[in-house]
This record gives structure tokens, C-alpha cells and sequence, in this order.
């Protein structure tokens, strides 16, 4: 192995190389999706059983991963590897069953061995390669074309470009099937149950309000009352209420805002302090939906509000990244 000198610069104009080489190979493959990629996407559809994915050295790596995706959006399917799969594994392989063939060349051996075998049996077959002319192509029922492009290793030999190609059509492949089947959020919920993903999916806001600290002042409290709520709240802020409506909500920055200004702390009311425009949601909605809206309005907490729109709860932040809900 040759081992040279190799700059800051050097590496950072591999990496852009690379990035930019595997883009526009992705690019290229979009701009010529047509009936090929339609005709595949509805074979799927209109078959009974799952999607089997096969492939030999890293397309085998990129067709495990892909079966990962399928699954976790609503299209059920299971990988074969093609050498397995002619010493017992093709018996995996069930009527209905449509089989999605990785192979760059479309004449790996095994891959050669596999395809006569499927045909058999009466699956259908779906190629995703680079070649038109390949076995692989000749023998498939569709043929999706992966593209051509040099691989963005500089002796065009590993794998690289012609694997994210591989990747980014499995993606759009299970997007789209995701998106024909109508599935949605709370489908994906039930795939993904546990961890941040899970929360995010599945943790309401009524969850996270705590029902012992409900912070809140009538329109004429004094300063005195409005930090005294704020203080047994904990959440920097304490709502306004007027006849069980929701009129505004004061934060710890309006507060000091206020004594910065002057204004008299024994004839000021929460009503002259108070934000006019709160931030609300219900307290049904998802807790990554609250998430979102106090990122873009800037705020730090979030009042949430029952069906009969009235005060229910804050929602912090801290609440929120305690529950991985953010990072």
C-alpha cells in the first residue's frame, strides 16, 4: 500500500468529489424515472404476497437495508441471498411473492443461477441494474435502470456510486408504495413503538402536562401574585385567565421587562404585562407537533388547551427534550 502525503485540502476534495459524483448519479436516475419505474411500482401493488429482495456482495448489503425500509413502512418483504437461495433458502419463497433482483452487472453468477428458478416457480421479477442487456434484464418482468455513472472511487472499482443509486431507488421504491397503500403516522406508530422515534409518534401533550402545576393569575393580579405563580409553576411563565378563558400568558422576560421600564410594581396588573397572542394547542395533539410550534414561534413553553378549549396544562421545553421528544 502507497502511503503519501495527504493535506487538509486533499481530503476535503475527496469527500466533495464523492458527495458530489453520488448526487448527481441520484440526479440522473431521477430525471429519467419513467414507465419502467411505474410499471414495477404497480406489479407490487397488484401482487398477493411480499416483496423478496436478493443480491450478491454489497448490493446484498444494499438489499438488506432496503427490506428494513420496506417493512417499517407498511410493505411487507425479507431478504434471500442469491447463493442461499439455490441450497434451500428459495423454499422462503412463497406464491404471490414478487422478487426485487440487485445486481450492478445483472451477470453475477448467482444471480444467473437464481433468475430461471424464480421464473419457474411463478414469481414475478423485478431487476434494479445498470445493464439493459444483462441477463438479469432479459429474464425480469420489469427492469429498473440504475444508471451507469463511474464509481466514486478513484479507480472505479468499490462500490460506491452504483450503491447509493441502489439505496435512493429502494427509498423511492417504499415511498411510494407507503404513499399508495395510505399509510400513515399512526401506522408508522405501530412499527416503531420504542425509542425517540416511537415517542415522537406516539407521546401526546396531555401526556406531559403536569396537573399539580397549573399556573395561573386573573387579568388583575398584582406582580407580587403573577411572580408568586410563576415561582410555584416552574415553568417561567404563568397564563392569564379571565372567566375561564384564556386572555394571555406572562413569561419570566415580560416580567423583568416590565420593572426595566419602570413601571410600579404595586399598581401594575397582569393584565398590562401579559402577552395577548399565547401559544396553544390540544392537549390531544401529538407532543412533536407542540415541538414544532414553539421552534418556529421562538417561545419556550406552549399552553394546552382541552376539547372545550379551555386551560389544560403548559408544556415546557425542558418537558419536551426530557422526553426525547427533541434533541
Amino acid at each position: 500500500m502507497h502511503s503519501g502525503k495527504f493535506s487538509s485540502e486533499d481530503i476535503l476534495n475527496r469527500a466533495i468529489k464523492t458527495l458530489k459524483m453520488e448526487g448527481d448519479a441520484i440526479y440522473n436516475l431521477a430525471s429519467n424515472l419513467g414507465d419502467n419505474f411505474l410499471s414495477a411500482i404497480n406489479l407490487i401493488i397488484e401482487s398477493k404476497g411480499r416483496i423478496v429482495l436478493t443480491g450478491v456482495g454489497k448490493s446484498a448489503d444494499v438489499a438488506r437495508k432496503i427490506v428494513a425500509t420496506l417493512n417499517s413502512t407498511g410493505s411487507p418483504a425479507f431478504f434471500v441471498h442469491a447463493g442461499d437461495a439455490v441450497h434451500g433458502d428459495l423454499g422462503g419463497i412463497q406464491p404471490g411473492d414478487v422478487m426485487l433482483c440487485i445486481s450492478k452487472s445483472g451477470r453475477s453468477d448467482e444471480i444467473v443461477a437464481l433468475i430461471p428458478l424464480i421464473r419457474a416457480a411463478g414469481n414475478s421479477i423485478i431487476a434494479i441494474t445498470g445493464s439493459k442487456d444483462s441477463p438479469l434484464s432479459k429474464l425480469s418482468d420489469q427492469t429498473i435502470l440504475a444508471g451507469t455513472d463511474p464509481e466514486a472511487c478513484p479507480y472505479d472499482l468499490a462500490p460506491t456510486t452504483s450503491t447509493a443509486v441502489q439505496m435512493a431507488l429502494g427509498d423511492a421504491i417504499a415511498l411510494c408504495l407507503m404513499e399508495a397503500k395510505g399509510f400513515n403516522a399512526e401506522d408508522f406508530a405501530r412499527n416503531h413503538p420504542g425509542g425517540t422515534l416511537g415517542k415522537r409518534l406516539t407521546v401526546l401533550v396531555s401526556d406531559l402536562i403536569d396537573k399539580n402545576r397549573l399556573p395561573q393569575v386573573e387579568q388583575s393580579a398584582s406582580l407580587q401574585d403573577v411572580l408568586m405563580s410563576m415561582t410555584s409553576g416552574r415553568y417561567g411563565a404563568t397564563v392569564v385567565i379571565d372567566s375561564n378563558s384564556i386572555v394571555g400568558i406572562i413569561t419570566d422576560g415580560d416580567l423583568r421587562r416590565a420593572l426595566e421600564s419602570g413601571l410600579e410594581a404595586s399598581e401594575t396588573t397582569a393584565s398590562q404585562i401579559m402577552g395577548k397572542t399565547p401559544l396553544t394547542i390540544n392537549d390531544t395533539a401529538l407532543a412533536a407537533e407542540a415541538a414544532k410550534a414553539i421552534r418556529e414561534r421562538g417561545v419556550t413553553q406552549i399552553i394546552a388547551v382541552n376539547s372545550n378549549n379551555t386551560y389544560s396544562g403548559l408544556v415546557h421545553i425542558h418537558d419536551l427534550i426530557r422526553e426525547g421528544i427533541v434533541n
